[in-house]
């Protein structure tokens, strides 16, 4: 292979983001396959807290723990991917890819469709959690530096992150759709292209360049417009927004465009916005395939809705991988009170006032209590300048948001019973007490670690 090629011959490759988040846009995959020529299509499902989320659904049902609009999602797009040959790569496994796999397989057969999934597990560390700390791999919180002893018994999950490699394997043994678990995010788009062109494990830049082309597709229409905060008045369309899809060619280059028709907005800006978000040390942007130094970037347009990206320039990766850990961490409540003018924020802090004294009363104490005041300082804290603005008397409704958080769920269901009262016996004015009683909540919180990369072994397997 003269390396300008792909493995079927074709000059470049087309991957397009459907999926920045669980609970994304339904329609989105299948808009993104119906709407015009693609190859691949990357559905990133995954957060820290949802991996979390999938945890205790698992906990209550051994089916369950996948995002289950995935299979949805497939279903909506089977004749693209029977028929025209479109492969799907996504993250949805969550914390059970084979049971994810296995609700697939069956949507499929009740088609009468077959399909051959590739499935790829190894990053779930939980069942060898005790067994890994006993070798020396202490799991210290990346930033704190807290031993994970503190917390071990109320762990509830402990995912790898796992790069582009396993993904390649699957696609290799013809796999049509590809389920991970906890994979970058980076990954999915990396995979194909890594496929495609047979980039090498050492071949930095090219590898490099598929990292940032992941990144600008990760958060689905996030780079084509939407939570755009450049010219956004004037993005047009957005009720259509057209998802991104990059197309890439074997040195590494790529333009960023969306489908003609679609709603929204593909320029250098757009794409910058994405670039630059979660983003820590901008030279050393650091996955399981590569370091990416994003300050390589060149972005120039190529024509209406088309960003050309190249440039990238990469060195080796790191010998470890990323752990996310959640655990539990306690319990939290929070109400609302909204009360109108004249004097909403006078009112809305009085109250709270008055429910910090019932509180005390009542000797409940809480690791936090979480105060804010919606129209006027939730967003921007003390930078509004609540306290001396003069138009805080002009305000026209200000919500109270009032929490607790502590390891006593008894003392945080005590606290749910006595923003209701205040209704009649607190300032005047209320006009709206949303959902009624808060509910108690179980926190779960994130254990960000690190562990040495060839102690985590991923299998891939591909069924049909």
């Amino acid at each position: 292979m003269s390396g300008r090629e792909t493995r079927t011959g074709r000059a470049t490759v087309r991957v397009a983001s459907g999926q920045g988040f669980w609970g994304d846009s339904l329609d989105a995959p299948r808009r993104q396959v119906e709407g015009g020529e693609v190859d691949y299509l990357m559905l990133d499902y995954l957060a820290e807290v949802t991996m979390s989320i999938l945890q205790k659904q698992r906990e209550r049902d051994s089916d369950m723990g996948y995002a289950r609009d995935f299979i949805g999602a497939v279903e909506s797009m089977l004749p693209a991917i029977t028929e025209r040959g479109v492969r799907v790569i996504a993250n949805a496994g969550g914390v059970n890819p084979p049971a994810c796999a296995e609700a697939l397989l069956k949507m499929a057969a009740s088609h009468g469709a077959t399909l051959r999934v590739g499935v790829v597990t190894g990053d779930d560390l939980l069942p060898q959690l005790d067994e890994l700390i006993r070798q020396g791999h202490t799991l210290t919180h990346m930033e704190t530096g807290e031993s994970l002893d503190t917390v071990r018994d109320r762990v509830l999950s402990a995912n790898a992150y796992i790069g582009s490699e396993p993904i390649v394997e699957a696609l290799e043994k013809g796999a049509q759709v590809v389920i991970t678990g906890r994979s970058t995010d980076t990954a999915l788009t990396m995979a194909p292209l890594r496929h495609e062109f047979r980039w090498a494990a050492d071949d930095w830049d090219r590898l490099a360049a598929g990292i940032v082309a992941g990144h600008i597709l990760e958060c689905g229409a996030q780079a084509s417009g939407g939570n755009c905060l450049y010219d956004w008045r004037n993005i047009p369309d957005l009720a259509n927004v057209g998802y991104p899809i990059v197309e890439a060619g074997a040195d590494g280059s790529f333009v960023v465009y969306k489908h003609p028709g679609t709603g929204g907005r593909i320029s250098v800006q757009t794409v910058t916005e994405q670039l630059v978000y979660e983003m820590g040390d901008p030279t050393s942007y650091i996955t399981p395939d590569v370091v990416a130094d994003f300050t390589s970037i060149r972005l120039e347009p190529a024509g209406p809705d088309r960003v050309r990206v190249h440039g990238i320039g990469g060195t080796p990766a790191t010998d470890k991988l990323k752990v996310s850990i959640a655990y539990r961490a306690g319990y939290k409540a929070v109400g609302t009170l909204v009360y109108a003018w004249p004097d909403a924020l006078d009112k809305a802090e009085a109250a709270a006032t008055v429910l910090r004294e019932r509180l005390d009363r009542l000797g409940l104490s809480f690791d936090s209590v979480l105060v804010e005041y919606v129209g006027a300082s939730a967003t921007h804290g003390p930078l509004s300048g609540i306290d001396t603005a003069p138009w805080r008397a002009d305000l026209p409704e200000v919500q109270l948001r009032f929490g607790v958080r502590g390891p006593d769920r008894a003392a945080v269901e005590r606290f749910t019973r006595e923003l209701a009262p205040l209704v009649l016996n607190g300032p005047p004015s209320v006009t709206g007490f949303a959902g009624g009683r808060p509910k108690v909540e179980e926190i779960v919180a994130y254990w960000p670690a690190l562990i040495d990369k060839d102690v985590v072994k991923t299998i891939v397997e591909v069924t049909s």
